[in-house]
């Protein structure tokens, strides 16, 4: 994938920067090279007996069901992932973008837009998905723009994009 294909549907792609992607990647090829380690402990579990009361099988097998689902998240991430910044006009919210908003109690926030799993290696600025609400509400917005979302209770939210700029490390 290269960050020059400008033909990608910004909204269903998941941006990373290139070290994000190399270590989801990593976490993906770790877990299924494990998956022999794993069928390994369901087998020797397996064959202490009585399946309904042996507690290492059980483990195991949980063990076993988040493993391969991770395993399936990471496969849909990496498959819709894209290397680089989302081609954003400057001075335009969306993925890549740092945006300082005031919410409609006067509160102000800074915050990366970006992918949740990228946000793993970055402690200096709390980072929104792009899928969520608010990313989705302020992606292609300009400072000075308000833009309005729906709050997991339902309610309308309304927010005034304040300054956005590329975000750099």
């Amino acid at each position: 994938m290269t960050s020059s294909d400008t033909s990608v549907d910004v909204a269903n792609v998941t941006w990373l920067t290139q070290e994000a992607f190399d270590r989801l990647q990593r976490e993906h090829d770790s877990l299924v090279s494990g998956r022999k380690e794993i069928s390994a402990k369901i087998e020797a579990a397996r064959e202490e007996g009585d399946l309904r009361e042996n507690g290492g099988y059980h483990a195991a097998k949980e063990e076993q069901g988040k493993q391969e689902a991770r395993i399936r998240q990471l496969e849909q991430l990496l498959r819709t992932a894209k290397v680089g910044q989302a081609p954003m006009a400057a001075g335009v919210a969306g993925p890549g973008t740092v945006a300082t908003v005031r919410y409609a109690d006067g509160d102000q926030e800074k915050f990366l837009i970006g992918s949740r799993e990228d946000s793993a290696a970055r402690d200096d600025i709390e980072v929104y998905s792009a899928q969520s609400p608010l990313g989705r509400a302020l992606t292609g917005k300009k400072s000075g723009e308000t833009a309005s979302y729906t709050l997991p209770n339902g309610k309308e939210m309304s927010v005034e994009l304040l300054d956005v700029k590329s975000y750099s490390t």
